[in-house]
């Protein structure tokens, strides 16, 4: 009897845990349905903004580079700046964005390699004539029409740091795994932050389309090795109750890489990134939450405990299968069957972002492949505890 006893405690224990993210995520996604019905793009009046400068981290993107300047060059005004930081670069990505008339600053640097270092180079070379704000585009990145003047107001409006709507997409002719991808990614920068924003709660920072009021951007802590260093700076400033805004009307996209290798390189630094700064800072981030009564950043550390989505389909519905069996064997509900109502919510909230947020990437029939989906990913979560990636890897998007 005392064994069972120690077991369903154990269980309740494991249901209570993995009930955190999952109610945080249905209830995300439940205020995005809301807020995406309700909000229309205001019209901006034409009046002058401050000048901004807009800083661009390039390693090795001399073959795309000209298009992700030329979609922000045709948005700069008088006074604007545009700086290229070419990090550690063997090809012309230099010489590319030179020809493209943009300021290049050239960095090599063996043993600091990474975005972070990146971007702190470039910040201290734009603090030799500080611009009002600075807003950080990834050399892989098209700017959609306004979004720089988009998150220009919002940023000088507030004096925080604002995120725009950053979307990846899968290249065409993608297979199926590439647009369940793409989907994912819609699923937490777009709707999880338009939930997030219907309570009136800031957004994690996403790495592109990341506008900074100079002050703030001078100040912070940016020269580091992080794999998601874009995570770690928005709960900083979140921390300093400057928590990032969310600006859906200034649109950011990128596409996902073509080789198999590069994509598989993606999901590795960005997952692998995400848990380790769960399991890192994530229960000290919470603590300090509640003991500051910074509601910001409680906000932001809730949602940096949600896992990726595959993650939490395949933890979810591994509980729910250990809870139905032995609700089978011993016949007693609870706290047994208690573990079905975690997969439900889940497949629930997965429904109802798909059918507001994901009808125009998968029909229905493809969306039933998701779980499988996650299956194909247990081998990079079961290297995550094995051995972990904590290198900055650039994803090789050449499909050769």
């Amino acid at each position: 009897m005392s064994a069972l006893w120690l077991a369903q405690a154990l269980f309740v224990v494991l249901l209570a845990l993995l009930a955190l993210p999952v109610c945080v995520f249905v209830l995300e996604i439940g205020l995005a349905l809301f807020a995406a019905r309700s909000r229309t793009a205001p019209r901006l009046p034409h009046v002058a903004r401050p000048a901004l400068a807009v800083l661009v981290p390039a390693h090795d993107e001399g073959s795309g580079i000209l298009a992700t300047l030329a979609s922000i060059q045709s948005q700069l005004q008088s006074g604007d700046r545009l700086l290229v930081v070419a990090d550690n670069c063997s090809d012309d990505t230099a010489a590319q964005a030179r020809h493209a008339g943009a300021e290049v600053l050239v960095r090599h640097d063996d043993l600091r390699r990474g975005k972070g270092y990146a971007l702190d180079a470039g910040v201290r070379q734009l603090a030799l004539d500080p611009p009002a704000m600075v807003i950080v585009v990834d050399a892989d990145c098209l700017l959609a029409p306004h979004a720089l003047a988009r998150l220009a107001s919002c940023c000088s409006a507030s004096q925080r740091p604002v995120q725009a709507l950053y979307l990846m997409r899968a290249p065409a002719g993608s297979g199926l795994k590439t647009r369940i991808a793409e989907f994912a990614w819609a699923v937490k920068n777009r709707a999880r932050a338009l939930g997030l924003q219907r309570l009136g709660l800031p957004c994690q920072l996403m790495g592109s389309g990341m506008a900074f009021p100079w002050a703030l951007i001078d100040e912070a802590e940016l020269a580091s090795a992080d794999l998601v260093e874009d995570l770690r700076l928005g709960l900083d400033f979140a921390r300093e109750r400057r928590a990032p805004l969310f600006c859906p009307e200034a649109l950011v996209t990128s596409e996902f890489p073509v080789s198999a290798p590069g994509l598989q390189s993606q999901r590795t630094r960005w997952e692998h990134g995400h848990l380790a700064m769960l399991m890192r800072a994530g229960p000290r981030l919470l603590f300090d939450a509640v003991c500051t009564g910074n509601a910001g950043l409680g906000a932001l550390t809730l949602d940096l405990c949600v896992p990726p989505l595959a993650l939490l389909v395949l933890l979810s519905l591994a509980l729910g299968a250990i809870g139905a069996l032995l609700w089978g064997w011993t016949g007693v509900a609870v706290p047994w069957g208690l573990a079905l109502i975690g997969p439900l919510l889940l497949a629930g909230a997965v429904l109802v972002a798909w059918l507001r947020f994901g009808r125009a990437i998968l029909s229905w029939r493809e969306l039933a492949y998701a779980p499988m989906y996650a299956l194909i990913k247990i081998p990079l979560y079961l290297k995550f505890v094995i051995r972990r990636q904590v290198k900055w890897v650039r994803s090789d998007r050449d499909p050769s």
